[in-house]
């Protein structure tokens, strides 16, 4: 005989956890650990940017564990929002539990943005990736690749030049990230010059 489900799904209350339905060999599972680590000291390193007055923010933290979103081809801050509330392995590694609101997709822009982008926290992030990864002896430091790496077209202004035979600091060659990253490091610079 065959059998027919006569669920209504109207089952007022569900008992179960989070912790429970998330597979032992899970991405997010193996991510958590790394992510635990790495943002221990965020609410330290983002306090000067929060008043001690007015309504509580949205967690810094579930800010920065929205990185699920490039790790699963999510773009939109929108549509990872979305997701978020949908799925419950999501939920569990951004801390939140089956009746939590997730805030607005325009609050993630606006910090990252704004508060993030100020604070340097990124980097800060970053660099502590780095150093958890070289700590598991993943990496060893002893040099490094970029994966954005500069090929020049055919048809390039450059006129064929070799990236390292080009003169990064003609302002025309400059785009946005590589006039932030040259200004860091002059800034980075003078300060340890002061220093001395």
């Amino acid at each position: 005989m065959m059998g027919r489900s006569r669920r209504d799904q109207g089952k007022l209350f569900y008992e179960f956890r989070l912790e429970d339905r998330i597979p032992d060999d899970h991405l997010l599972r193996r991510m958590n650990v790394f992510v635990t680590a790495v943002l221990a000291d965020l609410h330290q390193e983002l306090k000067p940017y929060y008043s001690d007055i007015g309504r509580p923010s949205v967690d810094p933290e579930l800010m920065i564990r929205l990185v699920i979103g490039y790790c699963y081809g999510i773009r939109s801050e929108r549509k990872l929002c979305q997701e978020v509330n949908l799925h419950l392995a999501y939920r569990w590694f951004c801390k939140l539990d089956l009746d939590d609101a997730i805030a607005h997709h325009s609050t993630f822009s606006e910090n990252r943005l704004g508060r993030f982008r100020e604070s340097n926290i990124l980097r800060h992030i970053f660099e502590r990736v780095v150093w958890a990864a070289m700590a598991m002896g993943l990496v060893k430091g002893e040099g490094f690749a970029v994966d954005a790496s500069v090929m020049e077209a055919n048809a390039s202004r450059y006129h064929g030049k070799a990236p390292n035979e080009l003169n990064w600091s003609d302002v025309q060659r400059q785009k946005r990230a590589v006039a932030e990253y040259l200004e860091g490091v002059a800034a980075e610079a003078q300060a340890r010059r002061g220093e001395r």
